[in-house]
């Protein structure tokens, strides 16, 4: 049962997004040319933070309850009807199951009914995408990273090296051995006895200590390829509690571990990129919910700077799940003659080197 192309409008109106992989339900409009017309986000960690984590049927249910009427908003606040869209993207992977089932379901109705395309999207490629949006940053030709770059993915549930050598060309170049660094933040945090969702509140933690007052490993520091490694660091944080160090102290060191690990990983992996195009990437980007964190910001832009290449990573709100890079995945895709079936399965796993190649 494939998606028929648009039946009115123009070839490529304006693309809607819709985000439910996690704990954020998530809704945005964008132009053609990357101008975001309305988003909107309806966050779901209150609910979640009484129980440390995410419980996913209760996200699941939220993402039912609320969906809907973000839509709704979206779409009178950029004063459209679902008919002047020209297409409809959905995450429908990597995710929590059932989220995954909300949304995609959701936008395949919606492009059923009105005859649009539509995409599934890949979450990953949606962080991977999310550094070519143009106008957000200024300082680069056509505001937005040129292929082929390098993609430090760095989330709750995701770690990897990866060359992005073109829509749909993705090589892993290295990926998490056992925890994700998101996960270690939350679950260092929680050791700290600090509130779930843990990064942030880590980090603002880390600014009250000293790094040097507690010896944290770094683990893979300096071997050879770029693979990660983080809960031999997440048990040493465990014993420097069980040992009575300074919260702060430990949140420093935690934090400035992380943020050295990565920057040796980003080093490792610019060097190993294989990229076809000489004389090899335009950029090292970050993204992902980690990419907010300041330390592992300026760490990457000093391994940056050494190699003479720009630092590209979204700004904060976009850095986490959010449906502006589900939207401009939709754009990316939909100009590359790239849609898929309504009966697209959604995947809680979904590698991103599984993706077809663009034509």
């Amino acid at each position: 049962m494939d998606a028929p192309g648009p039946v009115h409008g123009p070839a490529l109106g304006p693309v809607l997004g819709i985000e439910s992989s996690c704990d954020e339900t998530a809704a945005a409009i964008l132009a053609p040319d990357g101008t975001i017309l309305a988003e909107s986000v309806f966050s779901q960690t209150e609910d979640h933070a009484r129980f440390g984590g995410v419980v996913p049927e209760l996200a699941a249910r939220a993402h039912l309850a609320h969906l809907p009427g973000l839509v709704a908003g979206v779409l009178q606040r950029a004063g459209l009807t679902p008919r002047d869209l020209g297409g409809v993207a959905a995450t429908s992977g990597p995710g929590l199951i059932g989220g995954l089932i909300v949304g995609a379901s959701y936008g395949k109705g919606m492009a059923m009914a009105h005859r649009l395309p539509f995409v599934a999207v890949n979450h990953l490629e949606a962080h991977a995408l999310t550094p070519r949006l143009p106008g957000l940053f200024p300082g680069l030709p056509g505001g937005g990273a040129e292929f082929p770059y390098l993609l430090l993915l760095l989330s709750g549930g995701h770690c990897q090296c990866v060359a992005v050598e073109g829509l749909g060309r993705y090589r892993r170049l290295g990926t998490t051995l056992d925890d994700a660094v998101g996960e270690a933040f939350d679950k260092s945090a929680k050791l700290l006895g600090l509130p779930w969702p843990g990064g942030p509140h880590l980090e603002r933690l880390a600014r009250e200590g000293d790094a040097a007052r507690v010896p944290l490993p770094r683990p893979l520091l300096g071997r050879e390829g770029c693979d990660f490694s983080f809960s031999g660091l997440k048990t040493a944080v465990a014993q420097a509690v069980a040992k009575g160090h300074a919260h702060a102290d430990i949140a420093a060191a935690f934090q400035a571990s992380v943020a050295a690990v990565v920057a040796d990983r980003a080093r490792h992996a610019l060097a190993m990129a294989p990229f076809d195009r000489k004389p090899g990437a335009t950029a090292l980007v970050v993204s992902g919910g980690v990419a907010a964190n300041t330390a592992v910001r300026e760490a990457l832009a000093r391994v940056a700077e050494a190699a003479g290449l720009p630092l590209i990573a979204p700004p904060i709100r976009l850095c986490t799940d959010n449906a502006v890079m589900v939207a401009w995945t939709g754009i990316e895709r939909l100009r590359a003659g790239l849609t898929d079936p309504w009966n697209h399965a959604p995947r809680p796993r979904w590698p991103l080197d599984e993706l077809t190649p663009a034509a």
